[in-house]
């Protein structure tokens, strides 16, 4: 109700961009519900996995460089915006310093939600089934509640997706005033993101709806993020910003 209450103290523009927002996770929200229904996540891992397991799973190129390559240079990215705090990129110099907290303080936020959301899952990941080589008796949905299958659990939502989609803040912090760099920066962590979560689907580390709800998990936390905290954005919001 805080969260709600606050949306609707901010000004008129900022009021429609908030709906606006708001109608898109909805959006979303129903066509991952759509995806979910569609029952397609065992029949994709199947093309990548069998009895005798994942072929991708300890491949040079999808354990290594896409699984752990990709986290660093992720990692390294993130740096670099930290360093933007005081030595900022050009595409960012139009952003306050809050703004600039904002953005990573909130992709902080999303890469330790997820970890958590993982702790409380009962799914286990496609290479802990029998028919993959694992000792889960069965697949289980992770949107059934309260039936295990006989796994360890612990795989839902895509942690490593969140590696990619995390970054999704900067489409928030960027739009505004950067619009052609903000959606250049979407596309690239849109892309990335669904690359990151179809290989650990080919790995057998994930089902792709893991992924997908990893996405919506950010851009949700994301969105609420970037409106209640409007005010003390715009509190620093430099009064020379320019737009392109």
């Amino acid at each position: 109700m805080a969260a709600v209450a606050e949306l609707t103290r901010v000004g008129p523009d900022s009021r429609h961009t908030a709906w606006r927002d708001g109608l898109w996770v909805a959006a979303a929200l129903l066509l991952l519900l759509a995806w979910d229904i569609s029952g397609l996540d065992l029949p994709l891992t199947r093309l990548y996995g069998s009895v005798e397991g994942f072929a991708w799973r300890d491949h040079w190129l999808t354990g290594g460089v896409l699984h752990g390559g990709a986290r660093g240079l992720a990692w390294g990215v993130f740096g670099v915006l930290v360093l933007g705090l005081w030595w900022p990129l050009p595409f960012i110099r139009d952003l306050s310093r809050r703004e600039r907290i904002w953005w990573l303080a909130t992709m902080l936020l999303c890469v330790s939600l997820i970890p958590l959301l993982k702790r409380t899952s009962w799914t286990s990941c496609p290479w802990s089934l029998v028919e993959f080589g694992g000792a889960a008796a069965k697949y289980v949905p992770h949107w059934v509640l309260g039936q295990r299958d006989g796994g360890p659990g612990g795989c839902f939502p895509s942690g490593h997706a969140s590696t990619a989609f995390a970054f999704l803040a900067g489409w928030f912090a960027l739009r505004e005033r950067r619009p052609r760099a903000a959606r250049l920066w979407l596309i690239v962590t849109v892309a990335a993101g669904l690359a990151l979560g179809w290989v650990q689907m080919m790995r057998g580390a994930h089902y792709l709806s893991h992924s997908l709800w990893t996405a919506w998990v950010c851009w949700a936390v994301t969105a609420l993020s970037f409106h209640c905290a409007h005010d003390w954005r715009a509190a620093g919001v430099p009064n020379n910003s320019t737009s392109e």
